[in-house]
């Protein structure tokens, strides 16, 4: 759901320019094997240094209270004198140091290898690397290299905080249910068949405009779209794409398309069946019989009710039976103290002046409210994470806006709820996954190990990633990067979270609350495919909107909220046959999901982007070409340890490349991209 006060894009931080010239195209032509030879002569190489939480470098990304974490650091072979860790504990306020030593050189002979031990304890630590060089010192940490010792932006560990391994694994396919498949017709909305909020329901046909006849109306438009029909399409879904993640918009009931304004938490909206039609979707998602095994990840609007919820009471429907008066009615309803009224009854605090969607006042810890929504056994989180439903996480809608008192802000009170909500999804399913929406820098809700697992990456990839391939941002505004500022984009938004949530970050093209993708980028359909090879094999939890992968258009709400042409769900379209190729070559190499990321190539004259992945096992480089005619592209692939002599292959066309003098040399298709294996 889109919200008012939406943050702005993350400060882009800029990387030293010793860094960026060898990290751009200009750098790459001069950083061959050639030119790394390095000495002790009182000058750290900064192209050299290397350093991220991959297992290659980190020994313990997750570590427990009594895992000691081994951390490797790069260097060009010969070059550097001394390193040290200097980490900061939590426990005790103060800053330690660990001197490293050298260990290896890698299988190129073109760098070295240092290593030291950070010692088990169940404290929060935050590490950065001195490299020095005689009398010349460097900084590392994950914000960049700089000269002088950083102030913020290091490293973290974070003893017993770990994220889902699903998420990190997986592919994400959200649908807005309303528009999937119409499974029973039995169950359609039909015209007339109630009004709200003055508007009378419409049903449209299938493919048919999602504007309302009536001005004004456009959340009464259903189309009959249900869960039975997701049940039915689940094969498209988990074997013609290959996701194994569903995140459903909201589908409890609610007199509107979207259901952002819960009518009631604990039962399923008739228009899209029946608890136990979620029931049996949860069960076939979860099953190995018809695709890999799934997940499940429903949408959790907690920060706001319907005013037709009996909670509230404000509308009521002959249809609903409340047992109770509602806090709209009666002062001394139970559920009074859920909402925060200025002045009972008629004003009262809302989400961002929508009086149908009135405000849930969480109160203190330990309020009857966060009993109801997730503290108790019986709560709404609490009931569906257990039998006979079993989810696999919440998604939670404007989570940041969750307070006391109708305020909206993101203060004490609402990481104190969240870290509550954190630990009650837990003790429910130790498994499950908490994704918090937010637009901007995250991290506060991130960063600390208590509160969420993930979180919406409309700053870490959505917005930078339309930007660079499309010239325009999520919502469609001018707006256009060029390749080292995506990177440093990237990079800063990076910096900012734990390994282990940068890998579960939800990265979407588009979602509901965006225009389409495929219209922001004009309907190139080359574009699409540009960035879904760009999104399976960035970091984080590749999230596709129903229809992307076939370039579905659509402006801004509700016309992102098309109904999905079927004709187009097969591996004849070509989008759809190509997510289902990078989907597999994903699910096949796991340094696509869980390895290191580097920065190879950032060429803002010829709009290439490269970047490696690597792990224990493999070592790919993926290669973006941002302009629209084909480019060839000399790829130091040496930085990632590819030796001389051997040989890589495109994983999309099975090209086979010869690596020599550290570099590859590849013709990248105009807004397309190659993934070079080893």
């Amino acid at each position: 759901m889109q919200h008012a006060m939406k943050a702005g894009r993350h400060g882009l931080r800029q990387l030293p320019l010793a860094l960026c010239l060898a990290l751009s195209g200009f750098g790459a032509a001069l950083w061959s094997t050639a030119a790394t030879a390095a000495s002790n002569d009182n000058n750290v190489e900064w192209a050299g240094l290397f350093h991220d939480q991959g297992l290659l470098y980190d020994s313990a990304p997750e570590p427990t209270a009594s895992t000691p974490v081994t951390l490797t650091f790069r260097t060009f072979k010969g070059d550097i004198s001394s390193a040290n860790i200097k980490y900061y504990d939590s426990a005790d306020g103060l800053f330690h140091w660990v001197a490293m030593h050298w260990t290896a050189n890698d299988a190129t002979g073109t760098y070295d290898l240092w290593q030291g031990t950070i010692p088990a304890s169940s404290s929060k630590k935050y590490y950065r690397f001195q490299i020095n060089d005689g009398t010349a010192t460097a900084w590392y940490n994950a914000a960049g290299i700089t000269s002088s010792e950083p102030s913020s932006g290091d490293f973290f560990i974070l003893p017993g905080f770990k994220t889902p391994d699903w998420m990190k694994n997986g592919v994400m396919y959200q649908i807005f249910p309303d528009r999937f498949y119409d499974g029973d017709p039995s169950n359609d909305v039909t015209n007339g068949q109630y009004t709200y909020a003055g508007c009378a329901t419409e049903q449209h046909a299938w493919g048919s405009s999602v504007v309302a006849n009536i001005s004004g109306c456009n959340s009464e438009v259903f189309f009959g779209g249900d869960l039975a029909g997701i049940d039915q399409k689940l094969g498209y879904i988990k074997n013609t794409l290959g996701a194994d993640i569903l995140y459903l918009n909201p589908i409890f009931s609610s007199p509107t398309n979207h259901k952002y304004d819960t009518q009631n938490y604990y039962t399923v909206d008739p228009a899209f069946g029946s608890n136990a039609t979620l029931q049996q979707l949860i069960t076939d998602v979860h099953s190995s019989g018809n695709g890999p095994h799934g997940y499940l990840v429903l949408d959790g609007v907690f920060n706001h009710s319907g005013d037709s919820n009996c909670w509230f009471g404000k509308v009521r429907y002959a249809s609903i039976t409340c047992s109770q008066q509602g806090a709209y009615q009666s002062q001394a309803s139970p559920y009074y103290r859920y909402y925060t009224f200025q002045t009972w009854p008629g004003s009262y605090s809302t989400f961002f002046g929508i009086s149908s969607m009135p405000k849930l006042d969480y109160g203190a810890s330990g309020s009857a409210t966060r009993s109801q929504i997730y503290a108790n056994t019986g709560s709404v989180v609490q009931t569906y994470l257990v039998p006979p439903y079993g989810i696999d996480g919440w998604r939670l809608d404007a989570a940041q806006y969750l307070d006391a008192g109708g305020n909206n802000g993101s203060d004490a009170t609402n990481h104190q709820i969240m870290q509550e909500l954190r630990t009650a999804v837990k003790s429910a399913n130790s498994n499950a996954t908490i994704v918090g929406e937010y637009w901007g820098d995250a991290s506060a809700w991130l960063a600390n190990g208590a509160e969420w697992d993930s979180a919406m990456n409309y700053n870490g990839f959505t917005q930078p990633a339309s930007e660079w391939i499309c010239g325009v941002d999520e919502s469609g505004n001018a707006a256009s990067l060029v390749p080292s500022k995506l990177d440093s984009w990237l990079h800063g938004t990076r910096a900012d979270l734990p390994t282990d949530v940068q890998q579960t970050m939800t990265n979407f093209l588009g979602s509901h609350d965006t225009s389409r993708f495929a219209t922001r980028c004009g309907g190139d359909i080359w574009k699409t495919y540009l960035g879904l090879i760009f999104q399976m094999t960035y970091v984080g939890t590749p999230t596709i909107y129903y229809g992307d992968e076939y370039g579905m258009q659509g402006g801004a709400d509700p016309d992102n909220r098309r109904s999905f042409d079927w004709s187009q769900a097969t591996t004849s379209n070509t989008a759809v046959a190509l997510t289902q190729q990078l989907v597999r070559i994903r699910n096949t190499y796991a340094a696509l999901r869980t390895g290191s990321f580097m920065t190879l190539i950032t060429d803002d004259t010829n709009d290439i982007y490269a970047f490696g992945r690597f792990d224990q096992t493999n070592r790919i480089a993926v290669v973006l070409n941002g302009t629209g005619t084909t480019k060839a592209v000399t790829v130091p692939v040496y930085a990632e340890s590819m030796t001389n002599g051997s040989q890589v292959t495109d994983l999309l066309t099975g090209n086979k490349y010869t690596v020599s003098g550290g570099n590859v040399t590849v013709n990248v298709l105009g807004h397309y991209g190659v993934i070079l294996a080893q």
